[in-house]
């Protein structure tokens, strides 16, 4: 998530963005993020049981934390039975002190499930991308950061094409949406290029009619844009579409809050409402007309909002919905309970 005065701290304190190094050239590399990866790497995790840490400002971080919902549609997801939901907070990270864990996106590894997100580094006040594993996609093992940047990383949208598996982070502070490579996949992440040039929040890949498109937020700390680029290949120029940006000061649904999916044939794109505040709720918008100089969508409804569980009272933002082989839907999600919480 983009750092936020309010919710979403990441590297903004009391309104203001500490200098971040300039990284927009940065050559190709492999990240390690120099940790050990396992639930041992700190025995009982170093945040377990530990006071909610605060901000240099003495404001609490926002307690957000990733649960697993399933359904037999999007509209009718709800807490997964089998799920002790939070499935993840910051109390299972066994490497870093954590503020908070959000953003989770999941993928297939063989026979069972990885998931990445966002954990806040409460000693450097960024975002780091960490990876948790499933047997089943219900019961999840936290295991250790994998991506690490001098600069705030968050959304951690993995995607495959064509056998590789990409990362495709919030990328805020490099001055540049930029895209990794799983080599190996999926506990180390090559950098491989600069997508876009310009600061865009909450970058979401896919591919239609032999395109690729890309929706972002091209005002962070707005949170009411929707922008939309497009190119021939991946690892091609990328061009914005005609209609810039595609919505512009509709904080109810602008912002991008996941994956966009495939259902039964259309495109579906989940949208932040950020109404009355950042991180209240998620709604679906299904798109009907997409090409370089048209664009249509029409609102399905909601999908997530405030929780009636003290993990998600507050709100939520994220979803990353996944079809099943029998149809029905399994997603990781995020929610935020009251900013003092534990």
């Amino acid at each position: 998530m983009t750092p936020h005065p309010l919710i979403s701290p990441g590297a903004l304190y009391g309104g203001f963005y500490l200098p971040m190094p300039k990284t927009t050239h940065a050559p190709p590399h492999q990240n390690r993020a120099n940790v050990r990866l396992g639930p041992s790497a700190h025995p009982g995790g170093i945040n377990h049981g530990a006071p909610s840490p605060k901000r240099p400002d003495d404001r609490p971080y926002p307690a957000w934390s990733i649960g697993i919902y399933c359904g037999d549609n999007l509209q009718g997801l709800r807490p997964h039975p089998g799920a002790r939901n939070p499935v993840v907070t910051r109390h299972h990270v066994t490497d870093i002190p954590a503020a908070f864990v959000a953003d989770p996106f999941m993928a297939r590894d063989g026979d069972g499930w990885v998931m990445f997100m966002e954990v806040m580094n409460v000693d450097t006040g960024r975002g780091e991308i960490a990876l948790a594993r499933s047997a089943d996609g219900v019961a999840w093992t936290y295991e250790g950061v994998v991506l690490r940047e001098p600069f705030h990383l968050s959304y951690p949208y993995v995607f495959n094409s064509e056998g590789k598996h990409y990362l495709l982070p919030e990328t805020l502070g490099a001055g540049a949406v930029r895209l990794y490579l799983g080599d190996p996949f999926p506990t180390r992440w090559r950098y491989l290029r600069e997508l876009i040039l310009g600061a865009y929040a909450d970058p979401s890949a896919f591919e239609y009619n032999g395109r690729w498109w890309l929706l972002c937020c091209g005002n962070p700390s707005g949170h009411d844009m929707l922008n939309l680029f497009s190119a021939p290949a991946l690892e091609a120029e990328w061009r914005e579409h005609a209609s810039r940006p595609l919505i512009a000061g509709n904080r109810r649904g602008a912002r991008p809050a996941g994956r966009v999916i495939t259902l039964d044939g259309n495109l579906v794109r989940f949208g932040q409402d950020c109404h009355p505040q950042y991180g209240t709720a998620v709604r679906g918008f299904g798109l009907t007309d997409l090409t370089t100089t048209s664009y249509a969508e029409r609102e399905i409804g909601p999908i997530l909002g405030p929780g009636k569980e003290e993990w998600n009272r507050r709100g939520m933002h994220h979803i990353d919905p996944q079809r099943l082989e029998d149809r029905t839907w399994l997603a990781c999600v995020d929610g935020c309970a009251a900013l003092t919480a534990p």
